[in-house]
């Protein structure tokens, strides 16, 4: 969620956030009003020979408007891959930084000084050329506070951005940030000439640089692209056109996929994936993808981190993976999967330990406790739901359950109205190092907004602390002070994972050459051809 340039947060500024996510859901709304579940918007797109169609099944309706700036659904960040670049991109599969616009990566002039050289010829999808001054406007929309850009917070540490010539872009730091080559793909650059005159219209069809180009969306049935012909990067469309079927029907993506309506499916049922492997290709990958526990810390019961400590040990993880989840995850034993270059074990790791959850409770003082947790209901989780209240009851606990859709429950949660949330996240879609991901719960709205956490010691010193670790110019100082972040987390508890998932994906790997699943959520067709 938004921060202001300053890294801290208002609570204007999240309104104006959300009142921009409204119009965009307003404006996709109108789309699908006018398109209807059932028809081709652009009368054709259902159209062509299995050689130059790719069509997938999503799991996520269309939640958001398409702007980079501040879209933050998992199926237009998707799409975005797809229709924007960054001067910087992150390849889907590795989530490594390579260039983009950018015809290699921003070189260092000095500590606080980078510069970025455009690639020659690249241009929008209305043919206008990409440029210097269209580089400077994507990234100052994202900073000026006015915006509430969701990408703000990523980028705190930049002062200034100019254009030095037509292909040339400099960028000044208020200090010196090792990060900065590969952090700026969270920004994607877009056409001034259009985007100023009519953000709405914009956010509603985009227009970019990349190698698919917008063709329309219908929000809960589906998203059309065509290729662009003009691309000239490294990752040119390698089928004439795509079509996104939004499935959040978790059957219905399966038969789609078996009935061969579509060549690749995200986030395959668990309990599927072994039965789809029959018919087409599937693989669970590790991702940083979590399911964490979050606690109104305003709530009283909730101010002692005893009794969120004890709601950890009292989880049998291990059952809930293997029963579930039919074994695609893994237990959290910090703040990052084992997997990630940048894990440290925390100094707390919550194994199932009902004797010691019950002890916790005592030494808080908790007797009789009882609360309601929110869950949302994609499909995996509400699998889990139940195993999460059998857990907490077998402690003494009365816990009850109130599942509904994400925007619902997060409504509830933005008005301070709740109790106990588990919830997914995902914030390394928009980057992977630690830095980005502990700054996305830990640093900002969330801690300051959604679950009380902003007044605390604890919180001023995780925020001393990363800030410490970004201007460190050595990296293992960097992952030493990312460590003590953790230890801290976890022992504080206030939003910590239970668990970070495998993300299963189903492919026709005949039909679909070049094709790799991805380690977030959502699907990449880039270097993927139709056979």
């Amino acid at each position: 969620m938004p921060e202001l340039r300053s890294a801290g947060v208002e609570r204007r500024t999240f309104l104006r956030y959300t009142s921009a996510v409204g119009a965009a859901a307003a404006i996709t709304a109108s789309l699908a009003a006018c398109g209807g579940p059932s028809s081709t918007a652009d009368g054709s797109a259902d159209k062509g020979s299995g050689s130059d169609l790719i069509e997938a099944g999503l799991s996520y309706p269309l939640s958001t408007g398409f702007d980079p700036m501040i879209t933050s659904g998992a199926t237009p960040y998707a799409a975005n891959m797809h229709i924007f670049e960054g001067l910087v991109d992150l390849d889907p599969a590795t989530l490594v930084a390579r260039p983009a616009l950018a015809t290699e990566m921003p070189k260092k002039i000095n500590a606080t000084t980078y510069r970025a050289t455009l690639r020659k010829g690249a241009t929008f999808h209305d043919g206008s050329a990409v440029t210097a001054d269209d580089v400077v406007f994507s990234f100052e929309r994202i900073l000026d506070p006015k915006n509430a850009s969701l990408m703000a917070q990523f980028v705190p540490f930049i002062d200034t951005v100019k254009a030095v010539d037509a292909g040339t872009v400099e960028f000044k730091l208020k200090y010196p940030f090792a990060l900065f080559p590969s952090r700026i793909a969270v920004a994607r650059i877009v056409p001034k000439k259009i985007v100023a005159p009519d953000p709405k219209a914009f956010d509603a069809k985009p227009v970019g640089s990349g190698p698919y180009k917008f063709v329309s969306a219908t929000r809960e049935d589906k998203i059309v692209f065509e290729a662009y012909d003009k691309y000239n990067g490294a990752h040119p469309a390698k089928a004439k056109k795509m079509v996104w079927r939004l499935m959040s029907d978790q059957s219905a993506r399966v038969s789609a996929m078996e009935s061969g309506r579509v060549q690749a499916i995200e986030d395959v049922p668990y309990i599927d994936v072994k039965r789809l492997s029959g018919t087409a290709r599937t693989e669970s990958v590790q991702s940083f993808g979590l399911l964490f526990l979050m606690f109104n810390t305003a709530d009283k019961r909730f101010a002692d981190k005893r009794v969120r400590q004890a709601l950890h040990y009292a989880l049998d993880t291990e059952k809930i993976i293997s029963t579930a989840m039919v074994g695609n995850a893994a237990a959290a034993t910090g703040y990052v999967p084992s997997t990630h270059p940048d894990y440290h074990k925390a100094a707390t790791v919550y194994t199932h330990d009902v004797a010691k959850a019950k002890q916790l409770l005592a030494d808080a003082g908790v007797k009789n406790l009882s609360f309601t947790v929110l869950t949302t209901d994609t499909g995996w989780v509400k699998d889990i739901a139940p195993l999460l209240k059998e857990s907490w009851e077998q402690a003494g606990v009365k816990v009850t359950l109130s599942i509904a859709q994400s925007p619902a429950q997060y409504a509830k949660i933005d008005k301070g109205d709740f109790e106990v949330l588990v919830a997914p996240g995902d914030p390394s879609v928009f980057g992977n190092d630690a830095d980005l991901l502990l700054r996305w719960f830990y640093y900002g709205f969330w801690p300051e907004s959604r679950y009380g956490w902003g007044k605390s010691d604890a919180y001023k010193k995780v925020k001393q602390t990363l800030d410490k670790a970004a201007q460190a110019g050595d990296e293992a100082k960097r992952k030493e002070l990312w460590g003590q972040v953790t230890d801290l987390v976890a022992d504080e508890a206030a939003l910590y994972p239970i668990l970070h998932r495998k993300l299963p994906t189903a492919w026709t790997e005949k039909a679909l050459p070049g094709f790799k699943p991805l380690p977030t959520t959502g699907l990449s067709f880039l270097d993927v051809s139709r056979a």
